[in-house]
């Protein structure tokens, strides 16, 4: 049982979400860790009888537009979520809300703030706009999906296996391309000639030279997440000519999650799940997410 310090309470949880982050602590691959280690940032679960979820990022700082130094997630350096308890500050709990369930509610933590920053404080979503969203099937990408789709935004979408475009079409999106195959991009400017307002991403690497092609004049282009490594090759020429804004992306301050929060409760969404294991067979769950197969958040059901 972990004791609360200064302005901290005790969270008895009842449902965990996994996230690509808590895979690389749990392969040993992730900066600054350390073992033994407690994983998961997000979660749901009771004070009292109050129904709660976590804001995992903690020390944000007074500056809107990025983190401080300060700033770090629940789940390491400290221990996180995948476990009966969870120790959190205070402010850092917001009510459930109350149209989900446990597991539902319980996913809106890294990848449902990390989507509303990217796409509407950073990247300045509209009604009406053409978004390219790459990576469906994954958490940030699949709530950015739902967000836009909700705000009347045309989606577009990029994945690694076809059976998951067609899922993310049935969701909603106008279209989509697999972006292992070579033509993946021409293929796209075939389907919407004029480009994309806003593209939002999460692997960077060798696609995203590709993405200043794919982009409007004046388009934006925002990541998250930098999976596939260096960005080369990008062309400055197109770059200036287009007058295009490269973003960069991450978590999201308090005030941001409360408007995600808000945002969530307005349009009833409901956040879309892939598989729920119960927290003995956190190696099942951690296996699946390793395979990459899923399509929505995996989730540890607490006893």
């Amino acid at each position: 049982m972990p004791a609360a310090r200064d302005h901290e309470v005790i969270l008895r949880l009842t449902a965990a979400s996994m996230n690509h982050r808590d895979l690389w602590i749990w392969k040993g691959q992730y900066a600054g860790i350390k073992f033994p280690i407690v994983p998961g940032s997000d979660g749901c679960g009771y004070i009292e009888n109050q129904r709660c979820i976590i804001n995992p990022g903690i020390s944000w700082g007074d500056n809107p537009n990025f983190q401080s130094k300060h700033f770090k997630l629940v789940g390491l350096p400290e221990d996180g979520t995948f476990a009966e308890y969870v120790r959190i500050p205070k402010e850092n709990l917001f009510a459930a809300a109350t149209h989900l369930n446990d597991e539902e509610a319980s996913t809106l933590g890294v990848a449902a703030i990390t989507a509303f920053r990217s796409l509407f404080v950073r990247g300045q979503a509209k009604r009406s706009e053409r978004l390219l969203i790459c990576g469906i099937g994954g958490g940030v990408a699949l709530f950015a999906l739902q967000m836009a789709l909700l705000t009347g935004c045309e989606v577009y979408v990029s994945s690694s296996k076809q059976g998951k475009v067609k899922q993310a079409i049935k969701l909603g999106a106008a279209g989509g391309v697999v972006y292992s195959e070579d033509s993946w991009d021409k293929n796209l400017l075939e389907m919407v000639p004029d480009g994309f307002d806003l593209i939002i991403d999460g692997f960077a690497g060798s696609n995203a030279s590709k993405y200043l092609k794919l982009a409007k004049p004046g388009g934006r282009i925002c990541f998250y997440g930098g999976t596939g490594g260096k960005m080369n090759d990008l062309s400055p020429q197109i770059l200036f000519w287009k007058q295009l804004n490269i973003l960069g992306s991450t978590m999201g301050s308090p005030l941001d999650f409360q408007n995600m929060v808000d945002f969530v409760n307005q349009h009833q969404l409901k956040p879309i799940i892939d598989a729920v294991y119960p927290l003995k067979d956190a190696e099942k769950a951690f296996i699946r997410l390793q395979q990459a197969e899923q399509f929505g958040k995996i989730v540890l059901k607490v006893a």
